[in-house]
């Protein structure tokens, strides 16, 4: 029976490939919805990297829900641990290698460095924010595996998660403001390839790298408190 019911998921999921696709000259298929964007897409959004226009451009409410749905995430897991009753903590914290622990200090303010860099330059080169916001909670969790005892500022990190959904949906609202979509790119392109062009682009792959690396590094240090 699950052999059965396998083979027909993967005939569905090969019927709407072949559907999605279509077929041209020697054999060669593609997407008329990607062939728009490689050819439209510099021009309409400003952003060299066609993958962030996409994202946070053509389908930017699709990425709404996505960050919905980590913040839901982050609130599900705090309020399940919030229920169980807390571990007796000892004042003694056992410290770590000094591999892991000299790791720790050189690497994390590289982290933080490296993760910034990749989603502010989201609309140039590969990455973008979940991207940037991923390392720069690598960083917060090889601090709590090498620095032991050292934890994050809850109150500082809810103001960071909550600025950068603010910064999202403020630049949404502002699209619809003007009569135009939800994050309608209202502000001036620039010149294609220098950092500061994509209008809204840029500042909402910054918003969207504050929210995920503060949510996911208040996702580990929750764990990390449960398994202490």
């Amino acid at each position: 029976m699950r052999k059965l019911l396998g083979i027909i998921l993967l005939a569905v999921i090969a019927a709407g490939i072949a559907l999605s696709l279509e077929e041209i000259p020697f054999g060669i298929s593609k997407t008329i919805i990607g062939d728009y964007f490689n050819k439209n897409g510099v021009e309409e959004t400003g952003a060299t990297n066609m993958v962030t226009s996409v994202v946070v451009s053509y389908r930017g409410f699709d990425t709404l829900g996505e960050i919905t749905v980590l913040f839901t995430a982050a609130i599900g897991l705090g309020a399940l641990l919030t229920g169980h009753k807390k571990r007796e903590h000892s004042d003694k914290v056992e410290p770590s290698s000094l591999i892991v622990y000299t790791g720790c200090r050189f690497l994390f303010p590289v982290l933080m460095l490296v993760g910034t860099y990749i989603f502010i330059h989201g609309h140039l080169t590969p990455g973008g924010g979940f991207q940037g916001g991923a390392i720069v909670a690598s960083g917060f969790l090889l601090m709590y595996l090498g620095c032991k005892g050292k934890r994050i500022k809850f109150k500082a990190s809810t103001v960071i998660e909550v600025l950068g959904g603010l910064i999202f949906v403020g630049l949404g609202i502002a699209g619809l403001t003007m009569g135009e979509d939800f994050l309608f790119n209202f502000l001036p392109k620039g010149e294609a390839g220098e950092l500061f062009s994509a209008g809204i682009i840029p500042i909402i792959y910054i918003g969207i790298g504050l929210k995920v690396g503060s949510e996911l590094a208040g996702i580990i240090d929750n764990l990390i408190e449960e398994s202490t």
